[in-house]
């Protein structure tokens, strides 16, 4: 089995019905702000014949959200759920389940054991790098414990610093820490208890990182887009397509074996890229095994067949999608230039995620509109 590059026409891969329950709260870290609000990014991603589950608390921004989309020519369900609960997956006879990550909780109702078992093999950093060097996969020098009591003291003094302490499963970079010597690492070793699996992984020195992500159709992985991540320090804020390097082929032996052995959905890697003496490297950092952050904006940048696109976080004042006025910056269709409201839930915090189609320097002062606006 080989990945094959998606389709980004309008005429699509065809695909079954969905049941969407894009709540992020059974997978993410405490004191994200409003991440009882993120299932409201799915639905840019629906299609009519689609059902979508929603927080109820959504309910008052569903006009404004929809008048934005119908203005844009951006399709989506009208068939809405308000409310979470994870049952509603297998309640739907003919419709499949699309969550933005397949946990035990959203198994109870579907009960795909090779889904979920992939899931959680490759969800451990740790499994990813032995399953990385089985595959012959390019990634850091990474040294992998069971727990910090079987920490070695000749293998902390073998990796070069700074480096990267890592539990072996976290969230959101909750559980990292750089170190910039063994004395930070001993200092970090505190946070965690006896029995977390960790990691120490060598720095790469670079300021540009990838997210390649893959779709499963069938029993191919289909690669959907490399994008570049737009950094604010250690920060994630967005993502920019294209990217300036699509490596693919340094993580398609794990697509095809994360596929083989039941993945579902959509997945992605990190990819960092590192200048040597011999040339570019492209060292694979973790695999996310479920939708991220660039993959709605993905998802709806094909829908609307825009080739040229970032997708950043903004702060607001305003707390209703009413009171923002997108007049004459919005997306237009015929310019292939805009404004796209991505994430529109959180504007009840205070932010939302735009995409930002065109042109570079066109997305440049598109952003600066933006910030004066909201």
């Amino acid at each position: 089995m080989s990945a094959v590059m998606l389709n980004q026409s309008p005429d699509r891969l065809p695909e079954a019905k969905h049941i969407y329950n894009h709540d992020i709260l059974n997978c993410t870290a405490d004191g994200v702000v409003g991440n009882h609000l993120y299932s409201g990014r799915a639905l840019g991603i629906t299609e009519p014949w689609d059902i979508i589950q929603l927080n109820e608390t959504l309910m008052p921004l569903w006009d404004d959200i929809t008048t934005h989309y119908q203005r844009i020519g951006l399709s989506h369900t009208q068939d809405v759920v308000w409310y979470l609960n994870l049952k509603e997956l297998g309640a739907h006879i003919g419709y499949q389940p699309s969550v933005f990550f397949y946990g035990p909780e959203e198994n109870q109702y579907w009960g795909d054991y090779d889904w979920l078992n992939t899931v959680e093999y490759i969800n451990s950093k740790n499994n990813f790098m032995s399953l990385a060097n089985k595959l012959d996969v390019d990634v850091p020098k990474t040294v992998c414990f069971s727990s910090k009591s079987n920490i070695n003291i000749d293998e902390l003094k073998s990796i070069n610093y700074p480096c990267y302490l890592k539990a072996a499963v976290s969230v959101s970079g909750v559980g990292i820490y750089r170190c910039e010597n063994i004395t930070d690492l001993f200092e970090n070793l505190r946070n965690f208890n006896g029995k977390t699996p960790l990691q120490l992984q060598e720095e790469v020195k670079t300021d540009t990182f990838l997210n390649l992500q893959y779709k499963v159709v069938g029993k191919e992985a289909i690669r959907l887009a490399a994008s570049e991540q737009i950094l604010d320090g250690f920060a994630h804020q967005g993502n920019r397509v294209p990217a300036s390097h699509e490596p693919w082929d340094v993580v398609e032996p794990m697509a095809e074996w994360l596929v083989a052995h039941g993945m579902k959905g959509i997945f992605a890697f990190d990819v960092a890229i590192s200048q040597t003496k011999s040339g570019l490297r492209f060292p694979a950092i973790e695999c996310n095994p479920r939708f991220n952050g660039a993959t709605y904006p993905t998802l709806m940048a094909q829908k609307l067949n825009i080739p040229e696109w970032s997708a950043i976080n903004f702060t607001t004042k305003y707390r209703n999608l009413a009171d923002i006025d997108l007049s004459d910056i919005e997306y237009n269709n015929k310019t292939g230039e805009g404004a796209v409201i991505v994430n529109w839930g959180t504007v009840l915090e205070g932010k939302l995620v735009i995409l930002m189609a065109g042109s570079k320097p066109y997305q440049e002062a598109l952003s600066v509109e933006l910030a004066a606006r909201l």
